[in-house]
């Protein structure tokens, strides 16, 4: 048998008194994708940390890449030379720089002499026609598509891989989030050329479908430690969910059909560049989901509605009153009791820097007020009520709000609306990076919400979680509404269907 590429064995990593990993061991073999999931929390990014020689382990553990034993602690950029390259969510590129300096830096910082640009530039078109990509060199690299840079980002670490003594290990962590679908499927096809190439890859994902598409085996963390490895092939969905929260839970394959109640808001006359929207409502008691392919519009929605984006023409109808889509603002749909859950958490939701009692509380100061200032006792029990109620992990309204993984922030800034109660409930991406059982979580307060009458519009890319979640559901094309789907006839393959079958059509 051949080396493995990776063989990781009794792995631990405290900070403080907090175990992040207790005792980690499990194989990648060398030629294959190897999936690495688990909620979030559940060690992932620890482990990943430690690879790269971020975090240095506790004593005890041994790594070893293609048979070579790693050194702890490991000086930064070391793992290079233990032929590993890592692309993380973030990618690493300088969108001011071109595609060819970003594709070629390694070569050019390296270069004690001017830069050779003709040889930079065959190398590049070299690596392009290895990988089947075509992409303009001197285009600026942040006006590429996310997809793209993805594409851009895998290339380079792949050649990195190239110059190292024998094959190497690529990690790509959470690549794919923001992608759309065709976008995967074009990163997908690339990590299969790299391992054809003989290097191997580790894939790391909150997404089972995309783990269970390009891995041939998969391990799953939780809570610190490896509870499987399952082999791609031979495993369902449901086997995946079981190992990463313990439990198999009930999915429901369709919505149920339900009986709408009375219209809670309405939207008439949207008319902006790309949107066309003659009439959208949303009853008492109702999740509407709203989806349709990459540039459809139908994520513009919820923030036309709140006032969190300029809006020229159109009316919302609530509560008995015709507010002008112009004139409205965040404060003014708070004050009609409407909340907005935007899907960039760092930049929109929330303040990554200041503490999570302050975040889950930025709406209810007043109520903390005293003669004195603010009673920062009393938010903290509060903010503590609230972690716990939320599942907040770690329950520590004194950690700041950056501190946390992306589920965990979520939770707190699903709680900083959910405590007011709201009548309207507009959701962007709700669910987007985190693991099944903080989805589940998430499910059940959107849930909890819609069953004490309140309306919620849920715009998402995500049709297996539409399915799940709504029992109505929009589909946009071109900026219009083309299908609606209700009941029974709300399904992942049916969403699905509706995007990709509208996606050329210009509907009347």
């Amino acid at each position: 048998m051949s080396v493995p590429a990776l063989r990781v064995s009794g792995i631990a990593k405290t900070f403080g008194g907090a175990r992040a990993l207790k005792g980690i061991s499990f194989e990648v073999a060398a030629g294959e994708v190897h999936g690495l999931l688990g909620q979030n929390g559940c060690g992932k990014s620890t482990f990943v940390k430690v690879l790269a020689g971020f975090h240095a382990p506790d004593p005890g553990g041994t790594i070893e890449v293609f048979g070579k034993p790693l050194p702890f602690p490991m000086p930064p950029g070391a793992f290079r030379d233990y032929r590993m390259a890592f692309v993380h969510q973030h990618l690493g590129l300088v969108p001011t720089l071109t595609v060819l300096e970003n594709l070629r830096v390694a070569s050019i910082t390296a270069r004690r002499a001017r830069v050779n640009w003709r040889e930079e530039r065959a190398a590049a078109r070299a690596t392009f026609a290895r990988f089947g990509v075509s992409l303009d060199l001197n285009a600026r690299t942040g006006s590429l598509s996310q997809t793209d840079q993805a594409l851009l980002a895998i290339m380079r670490a792949a050649e990195d891989l190239r110059g190292a003594d024998g094959p190497g290990l690529l990690i790509l962590d959470e690549p794919t989030p923001f992608l759309p679908k065709e976008g995967v499927d074009r990163l997908f096809a690339l990590v299969r050329q790299v391992v054809g190439h003989g290097d191997s890859v580790i894939f790391i994902s909150h997404d089972i479908d995309e783990v269970r598409e390009i891995t041939d085996r998969a391990t799953i963390l939780r809570d610190g430690l490896v509870s499987g490895t399952l082999t791609t092939k031979g495993s369902s969905h449901d086997d995946f969910v079981e190992g990463i929260i313990g439990r198999r839970i009930a999915r429901s394959v369709t919505a149920p059909a339900v009986t709408r109640g009375r219209t809670l808001a309405r939207v008439t006359g949207v008319a902006e560049p790309g949107l066309d929207i003659p009439a959208l409502e949303v009853a008492e008691g109702e999740i509407l989901g709203l989806t349709g392919l990459l540039g459809s519009g139908y994520e513009r929605v919820p923030y036309l509605m709140f006032g969190a984006r300029e809006a020229t023409v159109g009316d919302l109808h609530m509560g008995g009153k015709t507010t002008p889509l112009r004139s409205m603002t965040p404060k003014a749909a708070i004050a009609q009791k409407m909340a907005l859950l935007p899907s960039d958490r760092p930049g929109a939701s929330g303040v990554p820097g200041l503490k999570v009692r302050d975040n889950m509380l930025l709406l209810e100061l007043d109520d903390f007020m005293g003669r004195f200032g603010l009673n920062l006792r009393a938010m903290g029990r509060r903010a503590s009520a609230l972690s716990a109620e939320y599942e907040v992990r770690p329950a520590n309204p004194d950690m700041r709000l950056g501190q946390l993984s992306g589920g965990n922030a979520q939770k707190v800034l699903l709680a900083k609306w959910m405590i007011r109660n709201p009548d309207l409930l507009l959701l962007d991406e709700p669910t987007q990076g985190v693991d099944v059982g903080t989805r589940q979580q998430i499910y059940r307060v959107i849930r909890d919400a819609a069953a004490r009458g309140a309306g919620v519009i849920c715009a998402s890319s995500d049709a297996e979680q539409l399915a799940d979640l709504c029992t109505r559901v929009l589909i946009f094309s071109r900026g219009r509404i083309a299908v609606e789907l209700t009941g029974q006839d709300i399904t992942k393959d049916s969403i699905a269907e509706a995007c990709y079958g509208h996606s050329t059509l210009d509907v009347a």
